[in-house]
């Protein structure tokens, strides 16, 4: 009686402690090989949680028979369930547990309950992506070379229009660092635009170019390290007429060519 109070404790406190997830495989009478409703509980499991790690597998049998036989039957089953998963690449704790309980255990009255092997397993945490740092424009125009071109990410103007929107100011002001940072820095703002076959509003790239131009300037850049034009649409990042609102963006932008430095 002592014996099966300590395995009822042991079977609680195993499945309780950790917060584990459990499948369970059962068994025909007196049988320790996997009959087809096993297997094909096994292969649902494993198409779904290849990712996981088993940590420990119990066997259970029914009442019938001695506590010797039983216990005996119960780690057949155990080994039978341990070779499957490992044939099927199912990652095993190094430390993990096996466990025959037999018959010492609560039964339950459906007799075909009891004549089983319980899986517990953890699912394994994805390794934690690398972070990517991204590359300061700062950083880019320093390891540019003569002839390199550097995008003004995120500047934007108001539709047809020379007017920087205002959250596009923090643009302007780190191409205004890089220039006070690096005094030998000669820099061509070219202008871009978008979406236009013909070539009527190409004007609008030359004045955007020229604004960020005379920014530079009214912050005290001196004119020699500046240049600017506008290439209209004559310069494309994708064909025009663009397929999408991303190609219309990529289009419709702001190039630093690096001059000297």
């Amino acid at each position: 009686m002592k014996s099966l109070i300590t395995s009822l404790l042991l079977i609680s406190t195993l499945f309780s402690s950790i917060a584990q997830e459990k499948v369970e495989v059962f068994f025909d009478f007196n049988k320790f090989d996997l009959n087809p409703t096993a297997l094909t509980t096994l292969n649902d499991w494993i198409a779904t949680q290849s990712k996981s790690k088993v940590l420990k597998i119990y066997g259970f049998c029914d009442w019938k028979g001695s506590n010797l036989y039983n216990d005996t039957l119960s780690l057949k089953r155990v080994q039978t369930v341990y070779n499957y998963l490992t044939k099927h690449k199912i990652e095993i704790d190094k430390g993990y547990l096996q466990k025959g309980f037999g018959k010492s255990f609560t039964q339950d009255k459906n007799q075909a309950l009891n004549r089983k092997v319980a899986i517990i397993y953890t699912t394994l945490k994805p390794e934690p992506a690398e972070e990517v740092k991204e590359i300061t424009f700062s950083e880019k125009v320093k390891s540019a070379k003569n002839g390199d071109l550097v995008r003004l990410k995120n500047i934007n103007f108001y539709n047809n229009s020379a007017q920087i929107v205002p959250q596009s100011k923090t643009v302007l002001y780190d191409l205004l660092c890089v220039m006070q940072e690096n005094p030998n820095l000669k820099i061509e703002i070219q202008g871009h635009i978008c979406c236009q076959i013909n070539t009527s509003m190409n004007h609008i790239s030359s004045a955007r170019a020229k604004f960020i131009y005379n920014y530079l300037i009214q912050n005290k850049i001196k004119k020699d390290r500046l240049s600017y034009k506008g290439y209209g649409v004559s310069k494309p990042i994708h064909p025009i007429p663009e397929q999408n609102e991303a190609q219309e963006n990529e289009n419709r932008r702001v190039e630093i060519k690096i001059v000297a430095q």
